[in-house]
């Protein structure tokens, strides 16, 4: 994938992800906004503690994505993209196209 290419793709992935976000009520660094109610009564206590530590996770692994998504657009303007962050060469392009995130080759990740 050329770096072009891969900018489209992560710019996509990037959009969906911040609207999975604000869809469970939060913003791009992962706050949540206020937008959403888990129940104030003592008998819901539970359970909206339940849905909140669920919203919790999910918003952390949307915010890590991102971070990922981000590094690597990062990566193209430094002119890094494409190389592995531990050997200093070319990922596959297949693994890129693959995983337009990649920071390591195909046998440095296999070793970590």
């Amino acid at each position: 994938m050329n770096t072009d290419a891969a900018v489209a793709v992560l710019n996509e992935e990037r959009q969906k992800l911040i609207h999975q976000l604000g869809e469970l009520g939060a913003d791009e660094k992962g706050d949540l906004t206020g937008s959403v109610e888990f129940g104030d009564g003592f008998a819901d206590a539970a359970a909206a503690t339940a849905e909140r530590t669920e919203v919790l996770g999910l918003v952390e692994n949307l915010t890590t994505l991102l971070g990922e998504v981000d590094v690597a657009l990062q990566r193209v303007a430094d002119g890094t993209y494409g190389i592995c962050d531990s050997c200093g060469k070319a990922i596959d392009a297949e693994r890129m196209d693959y995983r337009p995130t990649s920071r390591y080759c195909f046998e440095c990740k296999s070793r970590r």
